[in-house]
């Protein structure tokens, strides 16, 4: 756990008691700290009270009496429109921060490697931190990915922490500066905490905030919103730039053609991986990725033969794309994570036959950009809040059926898999969707799936990494 001692005897109010909320609380108190802790959620005060986390209703206090309120993302900062508790804060003039800026704050000679994107910023993270870790250096891996950042080990300057930063938790997070900050991507996506997309967009590109002439910004170039960032970036030339990108050649920077990683950071065009036979990194959105996660392990002094040995070994990233079992010869993968369209669509591109199970609480936008992937839908399984309006997006196209929950969805689409019994069946939970309407989160989510599959009958064999998909 960070060591949180430069607060002691303060008065710090924590809003927010899921995660990170509950870990600065406990965090702060290590530390010596007056921690006020208060949560909307009884379920959480309760949980908090339970680890020993004195509770004070920030609602009833003068909030003048502390020094800073540490807030967890998932409160609205700035919409639809500020929290009550943020609009008293404010009005009490301290400080509102989050648990990123504490860890920024309490370690302040370690090196930070920050990524960030609408889509594929945890596959990048857990990938660097694999890389980095078998190449023997001093790292901790969390944030966003759902690792507390104050629960992580306190690093000297000869360690480096790799944080996903979420859109939110950059909004929180103002005195760290990244070393390396990575832009994967930007698609619509958490408007109604945003406004619209200028807002999301400024929150993303808070990664390369600060930055100067020693610190690297790797941007991925093949949407429009992150190519104009590239180029305003580059026109100011503050910090060092590299651009990656799955369709196009770049100079100076690293791409992939026809599966293969080619760095092209000095122009020289060496070609480095072959990505083709990786059932972890599956698809052209993992070869964005990888390739930003090989510029992040160059610039931190990685061999390029070392980069390829840690890509190979890579065991994937639990809900995305999470390759659970076969079962009598049908694939069961697991892709909870993908709770928005961009992020389904990049599973629906990586199979032919899928008997795909989708729904949950759907975001901003319709289904329509699914549309060309419907080809390699063999029939779909819907379920949660989403169900009615993604039947209507169906209709006509695929064969749908409206389940009253997850298990009854797999079950049917285990049975029709084996009634079909076609090469290459996948049987693919991609939700395009958020959790919260049946689950607690996407892990849960993800965790439901795995327990189903684990029961359904037939002949179970784990998946082999070296097996691709059709």
């Amino acid at each position: 756990m960070i060591d949180l001692s430069s607060f002691k005897d303060m008065t710090v109010a924590v809003f927010g008691l899921a995660r990170s909320g509950l870990a600065a609380a406990e965090a702060l108190r290590k530390g010596r700290a007056n921690v006020w802790a208060w949560d909307d959620s009884e379920e959480h005060r309760h949980a908090a009270a339970a680890r020993g986390i004195s509770l004070v209703d920030l609602y009833q206090q003068d909030l003048r009496k502390v020094c800073a309120l540490i807030l967890s993302p998932g409160v609205p900062l700035h919409y639809p429109k500020p929290h009550p508790i943020v609009i008293r804060a404010r009005q009490a003039n301290i400080e509102i921060i989050g648990d990123i800026d504490l860890l920024g704050r309490a370690q302040k000679a370690a090196t930070y490697i920050g990524i960030t994107g609408t889509n594929g910023k945890s596959t990048t993270t857990a990938l660097v931190g694999h890389i980095l870790t078998m190449s023997g250096q001093n790292i901790e891996v969390g944030g966003n990915l759902g690792i507390p950042v104050l629960s992580l080990r306190p690093l000297t300057e000869n360690g480096t922490y790799v944080l996903e930063m979420s859109s939110y938790q950059l909004d929180l997070t103002s005195s760290v500066v990244f070393d390396v900050g990575v832009l994967l991507n930007i698609t619509p996506d958490h408007l109604d905490r945003h406004g619209d997309m200028t807002g999301y967009t400024a929150a993303k590109e808070r990664i390369f905030k600060n930055q100067n002439s020693d610190q690297i910004a790797i941007i991925g170039v093949d949407d429009p919103i992150c190519r104009n960032i590239y180029d305003r970036l580059t026109k100011a030339a503050e910090q060092k730039i590299i651009p990656i990108s799955v369709s196009e050649k770049l100079a100076g920077g690293v791409y992939v053609q026809d599966g293969v990683i080619i760095d092209n950071i000095d122009n020289d065009s060496c070609k480095v991986i072959s990505l083709n036979n990786l059932t972890t990194l599956l698809g052209k959105h993992n070869w964005q990725n990888a390739a930003a996660a090989y510029a992040v392990a160059k610039t931190m002094s990685v061999a390029p033969e070392d980069i390829a040995m840690a890509v190979g070994s890579y065991p994937g990233l639990a809900h995305r794309q999470e390759r659970v079992a076969y079962v009598d010869d049908i694939l069961y993968v697991n892709d909870s994570k993908a709770t928005n369209i961009d992020s389904a669509a990049r599973a629906l591109i990586c199979y032919a036959n899928i008997y795909w199970i989708a729904g949950g609480r759907s975001k901003e936008g319709g289904f329509e950009a699914l549309t060309p992937l419907l080809k390699n839908i063999r029939a779909a399984y819907l379920i949660g809040e989403a169900a009615p309006s993604l039947a209507a997006f169906l209709k006509g196209k695929v064969t749908f059926y409206l389940c009253k929950d997850l298990a009854s969805a797999v079950a049917r689409a285990h049975e029709d898999a084996q009634q079909a019994n076609i090469e290459n069946a996948v049987v693919l939970l991609s939700p395009a969707c958020a959790s919260l309407d049946q689950f607690k989160d996407f892990e849960d989510r993800g965790h439901r799936f795995r327990k189903i599959v684990d029961t359904l009958p037939g002949k179970h064999r784990a998946p082999d990494r070296a097996e691709i998909a059709a």
